[in-house]
Formats: C-alpha cells, structure tokens, sequence
C-alpha cells in the first residue's frame, strides 16, 4: 500500500509537469529546492481557486471587505507579533547523512506509523471474517490495536508538551525513546535539537545590520492588522466585520518536501474577523461550519476533509483547529481556523504606542476587539484540488475496444479550460474556419482552447488530461444545419446541440453562482 501511495504521488507530480500546471523554478539552472513556477494550465486553475474564494468571503459578504498590503513591512511589526522571539521550529541534524529534519515532523511520522500499524490489523481482520466484521467492537477490543492506538496516543501527548514549552531536550529524549531513524539511511545518530527562526530578511537600503534588517513576511495577518483602523473608518465598517487578503508569504522551512504541500514561497488567503470580546467561540464555530461548506460545495467527497483540533496552541490563540484533507501521503493541515483573542491589536497598540481601538455605539465604549482567522494555502488547495481530481479509469473506444484514460475530474468552474473547440478535420479549411468562428465567440465569455492536431480521439484524451468539462467538435452536419457535438467530459456522452444551447449549458455549469448557492454563514 505504502508503494502505491508513493507511486500515485509521482504520477500526479509528473502529470503536473507534463500538462502545464507545475514546473520546478530555474529548472535549466537544476532547479532551486522548493521553489516552483505555475505553468499555463496551472495558473488558470490557481486564479480559479483564488476567485472563488474571494466571491465567498468578500463578494458574499456585507461585513468583509478586502486589503492588499506590502510584503515589506516595519521590522518592529514582526517584533511585536512575537516572529523575532517565537517563530521557531525544532532543528535537528542527522551526523551521517549531514541532512537536517524537523524533530517534530520525525515524531508526528513517528505516531503515524503507530496508526497505521492499528490500521493494518483492521485491514487484515476485515479480509478474513468478511461481512459479518463488526470494525467498531475490533478497535474496542483487539489487543494489538489498542497497543498501538495507546502508542501513539501517548507519544501525541508528550509531543504536544515539549512544543508548547519550547523543551528541544525533551524533542531530543523523544527521538531517541522512540529509536526514530533517518528516513534516508536509517541512521539514529543525531545531534541535539535546536530552534531555527523560520524568517528570511534583508537589508533596506544602504543601511547594513540589524537596524536594517528587513523581514519578508511569514505570513499575512500581520498586514491586516495594522490597517485595521485605516480600514474602519473608511468603509464605515461596524462590528463584526472582517479584512481578507491573498498574497504571498515566505518561510525558511527547515524540510520543505511534498512537492507543493510545503514551499519557501507560498501564497495564502486569509480573513481576519473583528468581534466583540466574549463572542469569539459563538463565530469560531461559525467560520469552522461556512469553511467546511466551502470545501464540500466543490464536490470533494466527506470522507477526505476532517476537523483536528491543535494539541498545541499557539501564543495568541485560545482556540485552533485545522481543516484536514486526505493527500496521497495522509492527512494534512489544509486550512486553519484560529480564535487569537485580542493579542495582536494589542501587541502592536502596545509597541506602537497608537491606539488600535474601536467605539462600539451600540455599547457605547470603546475596546480592542477579538478576532476570528481563517487562514488557507493557495498552493496546498491546489494541491488537494489535482490529488482528487486525479483518476485513471478504463472506457470503450470508438471502435468497441477498451482503453485507459487520465482524467482530472476537476469542478467545471475550477477547470482551466472551459470548453475545447475542435474542428474535426484539420485539412478541411471549411471546418477549420467554422471552428474559429464558434473559438472566437465563446472565448468572450469562457476560457476556451482551440485544438486541430491530431485525431479527435488524441485531443480528447488531451482535454481530460488538462480536466476541460467539454468538448465541442465541429463537423461536416455543422455546416449543413449550424449544429455542433458536445462532448461531456465525465459522463463522455455526446449530444447534438445548436451553439446557443452549448452556450447555455456550459454557462450553467462553470458559474460560481451556482457554487454560491450552497454557501450560508
């Protein structure tokens, strides 16, 4: 199974490559280690996301409007969020093979193992009593199961403890407890595990040293809120209200691997919404319901989306947890939702010696308000979006055998194309120019692509590839009575249409209204 996860990864990470969505960043200069560049299609379906997110949190909502700050901010600002002091991650080098880890990266692998291992007993009790397995009473009882679950509980819980009190000896007492081994040459011999600063900074100007030093933001809520009196008071906003962003972010990750999962340079959408003192968990059980909608409205299956709740808080927050989704390597953090109280406002009113305040005339009283953080990475939904879409399924060809597709099944109003407009013979110049006429019409409306090389079949396949929802193919009936054939890329039915009728359709069911719809906060 483990193969098979690993062979699935490298199919998606190659398909990413070879049909335009990711390419490796200075790949003729051999590449610069977690850096990537998006490609056509990709950059398509990466704006997509990017919309759709925007229409839901901004678009659709009264209360929140939107922001686009610099990445370079006041050094101070970074101070005052506790990046300086805090902003830390757990290093640990292995001596043999001179590579570097995050120690609690090895551990959280570590309790993984544990559950899988739970897992694996499960698997094989299923396969040998059948459909009379009760699974529920098996994990209750079954010895070795509970061993492992037991395991890997307990090592959460002595994790989640020395992270939150910053106890690298503790991480290092861990790896060794646990005889946790290189992952590349099996080696236990590690040094000790130190913190490493997560920020990359430069100099402003001429001006050399730490009075100079200039910090690439790590993330971007911080320029939320020290615009969060700019922006009051000029949209007469009224508690609660919320500020979103998209933008880029930069982290040195100590292992940044995964592909796209974890990069030096990432791109982040995020919401800040401001409340009243005291109603903080009232709207983070709200935001934690509307994302999970916005999630499930794209067509991703239940059963791959989870909430986890942090062992470990972070400095600011009183309540965290993270939206999951199922990669072929696990579950994984893709979106969190944080309650940090008032630590932000307050920690830049303090430094900053302005107040950050807002009259509340309702109350009539002035106080520093809560927020509630909805955080996502741009890159790790697309992510999510090609590992589910990702499918390889068997179908009839024209001649009545069997062939293997690669489709990316992905939602219409996601796909980077739209509709492909095919002409189906490329030496015809009557049905070339029909095409055109039908490509330079629906490319006002739609992303379209306009394909005349190679067998109809051959394009086809390169539409599913690219996850195009149709096909529309020109042909010798076109020209007799203006109808065209519209080919649906999931359910691969055919359906002779007038081009009106194909307009309607594919309006239909690219529309982010119609994604809209199901969104209720």
């Amino acid at each position: 199974m483990a193969q098979e996860i690993v062979d699935l990864f490298k199919k998606i990470t190659g398909h990413a490559k070879e049909y335009g969505f990711i390419y490796p960043s200075s790949e003729i200069y051999d590449g610069l280690s977690a850096v990537y560049d998006y490609g056509p299609n990709g950059v398509e379906l990466k704006n997509n996301i990017k919309q759709y997110w925007w229409a839901a949190m901004v678009q659709m909502q009264e209360n929140i409007v939107g922001l686009d700050s610099a990445i370079f901010m006041h050094p101070k600002i970074w101070k005052a969020s506790g990046h300086v002091d805090a902003f830390n991650d757990p290093l640990v080098d292995n001596k043999d093979s001179k590579k570097r880890y995050r120690a609690d990266v090895l551990i959280e692998d570590q309790i993984d193992k544990y559950i899988a291992k739970a897992d694996k007993e499960v698997e094989k009790a299923i396969k040998r009593f059948g459909e009379n397995f009760d699974e529920a009473l098996f994990r209750k009882t079954n010895e070795r199961v509970l061993a492992n679950v037991e395991k890997a509980t307990n090592l959460a819980t002595r994790l989640a403890n020395a992270m939150r009190e910053g106890n690298m000896a503790e991480l290092g007492a861990i790896l060794a407890d646990e005889e946790i081994t290189d992952p590349d040459n099996g080696s236990k011999n590690w040094t000790e595990v130190r913190q490493f600063n997560l920020m990359f900074y430069t100099q402003l100007g001429n001006i050399s040293g730490e009075e100079g030093k200039l910090y690439l933001r790590p993330e971007t809520a911080q320029g939320i809120f020290v615009n969060f009196l700019n922006v009051q008071k000029t949209t007469r906003q009224k508690v609660p209200f919320g500020i979103a962003q998209i933008g880029k972010a930069f982290r040195n990750e100590i292992v940044a691997r995964q592909f796209i999962f974890r990069m030096r340079e990432f791109e982040q959408m995020e919401m800040q919404f401001f409340i009243r003192p005291g109603e903080e968990m009232t709207w983070y059980d709200t935001w934690k319901r509307f994302r999970m909608q916005w999630h499930l409205a794209l067509g991703t299956p239940q059963d791959k989306l989870r909430f986890k709740d942090h062992d470990n808080l972070a400095h600011y927050a009183n309540a965290a947890v993270d939206i999951q989704f199922e990669f072929p390597f696990g579950f994984r953090e893709l979106e969190g939702i944080h309650s940090r109280t008032d630590f932000d406002l307050k920690s830049h009113q303090e430094l900053s010696g302005k107040k950050l305040q807002y009259f509340d005339p309702e109350l009539n009283e002035s106080y520093t308000p809560y927020v509630v953080e909805t955080s996502i990475g741009c890159d790790r939904m697309f992510l999510a979006m090609l590992s589910n879409a990702y499918c390889e399924e068997v179908i009839p060809d024209a001649d009545g055998k069997e062939s293997t597709r690669v489709v990316l099944t992905l939602h219409p109003a996601l796909a980077p194309v739209k509709i492909a407009i095919l002409p189906l013979l490329k030496n015809k110049e009557e049905l070339t120019a029909a095409a055109k006429t039908i490509y330079n019409k629906l490319k006002k409306e739609f992303s379209c692509q306009y394909d005349e090389k190679d067998a109809i079949g051959r394009r086809y396949r390169r539409q599913d590839a690219i996850g195009t929802p149709f096909c529309l193919t020109v042909d010798f009936d076109t020209l007799e009575n203006g109808t065209v054939t519209l080919r649906d890329r999931d359910t691969l039915k055919q359906e002779r249409l007038t081009v009106a009728q194909v307009e309607d359709i594919v309006r239909s069911k690219v529309s982010l209204a119609k994604l809209l719809e199901g969104l209720d906060l």
